[in-house]
């Protein structure tokens, strides 16, 4: 097997040199625009990094606000609704609208509690309770008074009371 000899003709060693010149320059031109377009991506990551971790930053600054607001804000919880249930007044046999009308009488007595923090209103549940017992109730010609058997203090004040007769 045998080179052809396209080194003796000078049209031929032109194209090969030109074909390796431009190769090596082509080259050139391919690194150093590869190298541009690396070393700006690099910037963009490292952009990207320096904002990720501010704003992860920023993120645990703000839950950590937010976990004081409300933190706050459950000690500042206020009393919004009063309920107030009569359990027994199916035993004296009283009509509905008795009971309804003590209800009322009892929430009209203590309803300075509303839109209290419920600390305060906690500190005075003996007052609430003696504000209630404390104060007999006329039903049908007959004298009664009510007893505290539960209350639940929260957003919403539950108190279950007791008809008891008044000696």
């Amino acid at each position: 097997m045998r080179i052809p000899p396209y080194y003796r003709k000078p049209s031929w060693q032109r194209f090969f040199a030109g074909m390796g010149i431009g190769g090596a320059i082509s080259w050139c031109i391919f690194l150093y625009i590869f190298g541009v377009w690396q070393e700006e991506s690099s910037k963009l990551i490292q952009k990207q990094q320096n904002d990720i971790e501010e704003l992860k930053n920023d993120i645990k600054i703000w839950q950590a606000d937010y976990e004081e607001l409300n933190k706050q804000n459950l000690e500042k919880i206020t009393v919004q609704k009063i309920n107030i249930k009569i359990t027994n007044g199916d035993r004296y046999k009283l009509d509905d609208l008795s009971i309804f009308q003590t209800e009322e009488a009892v929430r009209d007595d203590i309803k300075m509690v509303l839109a209290k923090d419920l600390e305060t209103v906690a500190k005075s549940k003996e007052l609430i309770k003696k504000i209630i017992e404390n104060e007999p109730v006329k039903l049908n010609a007959k004298r009664y008074r009510l007893k505290v058997t539960e209350m639940v203090i929260y957003t919403t004040l539950s108190i279950d009371l007791e008809l008891e007769f008044d000696e």
